[in-house]
């Protein structure tokens, strides 16, 4: 089993986002997927299997947030076998499962694991020269 503090050259990357960030977060895979295509990804149901039917890209698929998805992304970055999260939430919109999200929010701080929330973010952490190489985190 791996070390948690030791993220490596090829990233586990959980993809998750909220219904109305669905389309969007798709397509900046589609504009990412070459880079993607090198890591190991992740992501809860709905959009686990709408990343597969759009890029062909290989995704373990979770159970559908509302369902215990977040908590098992969570519990997945726990065990160290999730390293990066980019979740495209929806800060406008309701969600039936805000306190799994919050839960979830508050275990990749605590694990001290990079997460982008938006497609700027998503830009800048993919750009970054730590995607290409080993890191050792603080934990």
């Amino acid at each position: 089993m791996r070390k948690l503090n030791d993220i490596k050259k090829q990233k586990h990357i959980a993809l998750i986002a909220h219904d109305n960030k669905k389309v969007q977060l798709i397509n900046w895979i589609k504009e990412n997927k070459d880079f993607l295509s090198t890591h190991f990804l992740c992501g809860t149901g709905t959009t686990a299997r709408m990343i597969i039917e759009e890029t062909s890209l290989p995704v373990r698929a979770f159970e559908s947030g509302p369902y215990g998805g977040d908590q098992q992304i969570g519990a997945a970055i726990v065990d160290g076998k999730i390293d990066f999260m980019i979740f495209f939430w929806d800060p406008l919109s309701s969600q039936p499962h805000d306190p799994d999200v919050k839960a979830l929010l508050r275990i990749a701080v605590l694990y001290d694991i990079p997460v982008a929330m938006n497609v700027s973010s998503a830009d800048f952490l993919l750009k970054s020269s730590y995607m290409t190489e080993d890191y050792m985190r603080e934990k």
